[in-house]
């Protein structure tokens, strides 16, 4: 009686500490089974089914960790940025052609998506993003701003001039679907200009949802 717990053990041990010996593991199982009496055949045909549920088990819980790891990175995905024209200049621009407009004084950059020396936003991650631009310009002149993604405009917010309005503000929001490395800026329209401070033109953004 003994030396059968003990035999019982010692395959127990074998089936639950070998690694990259499965198939080895099944053919003894099986020689076992046809050499043994039927109480033993019994055993270990319960130890190889408990064997298979183990694996069973631990590739569902690889298959968790998995899950659980991409979960934590898109949570840890941080992206928003909000800047302003700056330069403490009343007018920017008119210029001959469409200028892609600097933002440079950076409010906040979380993830340093946004480069306040180029005023392109560039996507680190896959998702949609939530756009906004705001200006202020003097109403003597034609105010207009467009939003591009890579080489294609979204929105835009624009004024014309007045001889009788002194001052104009405007704006635009967006949701884009974005791929890693697409580009997101500004341009100001040729012959227009918009104010340039701290604080009246900006432009701002941030990831809602990583796809």
């Amino acid at each position: 009686m003994n030396f059968t717990i003990l035999l019982i053990v010692l395959l127990f041990s074998d089936l639950i500490l070998a690694q990259d010996v499965g198939n080895a593991n099944e053919t003894e199982i099986s020689i076992e089974i046809q050499s043994c009496n039927p109480d033993m055949c019994g055993l270990l045909r319960e130890f190889g089914a408990m064997t298979e549920k183990l694996r069973a088990v631990e590739t569902r819980l690889k298959d968790s960790e998995t899950q659980i790891l991409e979960l934590k990175n898109k949570e840890s995905t941080k992206v928003i940025f909000s800047a302003a024209t700056g330069g403490g200049l009343n007018n920017i621009g008119p210029f001959n052609t469409d200028t892609t407009l600097i933002y440079r004084t950076v409010i906040s950059n979380i993830g340093n998506a946004y480069s306040p020396s180029t005023g392109i936003f560039v996507a680190p991650v896959a998702g949609v993003y939530y756009f906004t631009i705001f200006y202020h310009a003097s109403g003597e002149n034609y105010a207009h701003l467009l939003l591009y993604k890579n080489n294609n405009v979204t929105v835009w917010t624009n004024d014309h001039k007045s001889s009788f309005d002194t001052a104009d503000n405007g704006g635009n929001a967006v949701f884009l679907q974005l791929q890693r490395g697409d580009q997101v800026f500004v341009r100001m329209a040729a012959n227009t200009t918009v104010w340039g401070t701290d604080y009246d033109t900006t432009f701002s953004g941030f990831l809602v949802t990583q796809m």
